[in-house]
């Protein structure tokens, strides 16, 4: 017979991007005596991983588990950014409840509509906290108004829309029933979650029955599912199914069996329905796999995410520098494909199809951070591998025929006196504006803007506001394509033979554009050193040198006179490189490149394309 379980509660902390989800945990964590130091403990503490570290964003969703009192309250920490939907979909089937972060400045954003959507499809129980009270021009009623019209717009019920309100400051662990009176601690905030988000509800009768929402590695223990069990017993040691989305059956047993705890996982000898558990015992496992008695012959119904809107192409390193700085044996296409494949049993939201070639492989995923946290990820871990430029995946209406493109929801906030050039770039890329609002020296923009306008517009747009202006974007839909957008407006300066780039000839031709390389640095035919001044390619040599007489062999006024050249990052790259191009992604180095390296060859190739072109106009 199904009854709530009292002793436990699942919740989920969702929020747009920096409106202070990590930060709030780390409060919870401290005060419910995690650390015998809570000072000593940090900031940030579950972003763990070195990619988010360095990003100030969460990446990966992960598990906690505090006791309040005779409570377990196991905590689900989400990432905030848009291209990290996939992560925020499948954890919010673990469960109950989630606390809806709003930035008491901000308001509800781009994001915080897309997670709140989920919540309220899911029938979640949302506590909204409305954070950073204590920031210069807070206006909590004014956010609490706007969140609750949002509420409203994404068809909440009754009881959803009456959501308990706690007002806080995450920095410094408080909370209160209104935002004038805080209490010096969360206790507030911990009593909401035991008052408001109900238990889980289970039936111990059952047979046991497990959805796997996410998936660990462990180098002893092999592949470990983590999910929320929701019926029955778990017992370590004990025969189990695992039922793929695809009909398959595997029998097998339970080797591990673990209950998280703190900030660790706990063994468990028994876990029963209602609690987040994690377990181990077969060779493979997938997300959307159901764990259950082998008496069950029907799995959980599989997650559905959103499917992706931008590709690139992964391929084997081809450059002439190919194998100098990768893991020996792991820039094979066997090694390439077998990485692609095995993340995508982890990333839901990521697809991976084979190439047109053995050495090219397909990955799509819902935008640039997404992909490119992807790249930077394996690039650290040893691989050495080439990929494309970013390019959108269409539609074709099935009644009509009809082409259709992704068009992307995109909220800026950028100083008055700059709002006419950024109107003026977002028009160029077909973007439609459907508000415009101005506050406290402040302009809001909000425009709908085809995914492929988006590309590469993000370094534009810092240039334009001097990296003072905000872009936030969220995935809006497909509808009929747009005109053309104006690509690229620099051509690049191509590198003319191989060898290493001196002062001497740099500085001959920094009158030509902006340098991603400095002297002393090794380049090859056809590798892509730095932006062109006009719209077309331009083929420089960068290693010829000065030929030196007895009188004078040193010359260091060369170097005084070299700009210094542009620091580009992965991010930075993969908005550059243009259709011809490609990026070479190795563990050292990031490096532009023509598609087609020798100089003759690639210009013998523009001239016929110019030509076909000509002919077809």
């Amino acid at each position: 017979m199904a009854q709530r379980r009292s002793d436990i509660r699942n919740i989920a902390i969702i929020a747009h991007v920096d409106h202070g989800k990590t930060t709030l945990v780390d409060g919870m964590l401290k005060q419910a005596h995690v650390f015998r130091n809570a000072a000593a403990a940090g900031e940030r503490i579950l972003d763990s991983n070195t990619l988010e570290r360095e990003r100030g964003i969460t990446i990966l969703a992960k598990n906690t588990a505090i006791r309040w009192h005779d409570t377990k309250i196991n905590i689900v920490d989400t990432p905030g950014h848009a291209d990290f939907g996939g992560e925020v979909e499948r954890v919010l089937n673990m469960v109950d409840g989630a606390l809806l972060l709003i930035d008491a400045v901000e308001g509800p954003m781009p994001q915080t509509r897309f997670v709140l959507r989920k919540a309220l499809e899911l029938g979640l129980r949302v506590i909204v906290v409305v954070n950073k009270v204590d920031r210069p021009q807070s206006a909590p009623t004014e956010a609490l108004n706007a969140t609750f019209d949002l509420f409203i717009e994404l068809g909440a019920s009754d009881e959803q829309a009456e959501f308990p309100v706690i007002y806080a400051i995450g920095m410094e662990g408080k909370a209160g029933y209104t935002a004038d009176t805080l209490a010096d601690d969360l206790t507030p905030l911990f009593e909401t979650i035991i008052k408001e988000v109900p238990g889980p509800e289970v039936d111990d009768d059952e047979p046991a029955r497990m959805l796997v929402t996410t998936i660990d590695y462990d180098n002893y223990k092999g592949q470990i599912a983590v999910g929320r069990l929701r019926s029955g017993v778990l017992r370590k040691n004990m025969p189990v199914v695992r039922l793929t989305s695809d009909g398959r059956r595997v029998n097998g047993k339970i080797e591990y069996l673990f209950t998280f705890s703190n900030l660790a996982r706990q063994d468990a000898a028994e876990v029963h329905a209602g609690d987040i558990v994690a377990l181990a015992g077969f060779d493979e496992i997938g997300i959307s796999d159901t764990i259950a008695d082998p008496a069950v012959t029907e799995g959980l119904p599989s997650i559905n995410v959103e499917q992706p809107t931008v590709r690139m192409t992964f391929g084997v390193n081809t450059s002439p520098f190919a194998g100098r700085e990768g893991k020996t044996g792991w820039g094979t296409s066997r090694r390439l494909r077998e990485r692609l494949f095995n993340e995508t049993r982890s990333n839901l939201a990521l697809r991976v199809e084979d190439g047109e070639s053995p050495e090219k492989f397909v990955v799509s995923g819902r935008g640039e951070l997404h992909l490119g946290i992807l790249i930077e990820t394996m690039r650290r871990e040893g691989y050495e591998f080439e990929v494309s430029k970013p390019e959108v995946i269409y539609r074709r209406e099935p009644n009509t025929g009809e082409m259709l493109e992704p068009f992307e929801d995109v909220h800026i906030e950028v100083a008055d006196h700059l709002t006419g050039s950024v109107i003026e770039m977002l028009g160029g890329r077909r973007g439609q504006m459907i508000d415009m609002s101005s506050e406290n020296g402040t302009t809001y923009m909000h425009y709908i803007v085809p995914t492929r306008g988006l590309l590469g517009f993000r370094t534009q747009f810092l240039t334009a506001t001097s990296g003072m202006g905000q872009i936030h974007s969220l995935f809006h839909g497909y509808d009929p394509m747009t005109g053309s957008i104006p690509g690229r407006q620099f051509g690049s300066l191509v590198a003319w033979e191989q060898g290493l780039s001196t002062p001497y000839a740099m500085v001959a031709a920094q009158a030509r554009g902006t340098f991603f390389i400095e002297t002393g640095t090794e380049v090859y035919e056809g590798m892509v050193v730095g932006e062109h001044i006009r719209t077309e390619d331009l083929a420089v040599n960068v290693c010829k040198t000065k030929n030196l007489t007895a009188v004078r062999t040193i010359d260091r006024s060369e170097d005084e006179r070299l700009k210094a050249p542009r620091q580009m990052t992965l991010d930075d790259y993969i908005e550059f490189i243009a259709e011809d191009e490609l990026l070479e992604v190795t563990p050292n180095n990031l490096r532009a490149r023509k598609r087609i390296l020798n100089n003759e060859l690639r210009m013998r190739e523009q001239k016929r394309k110019e030509k076909l072109m000509e002919a077809a106009g």
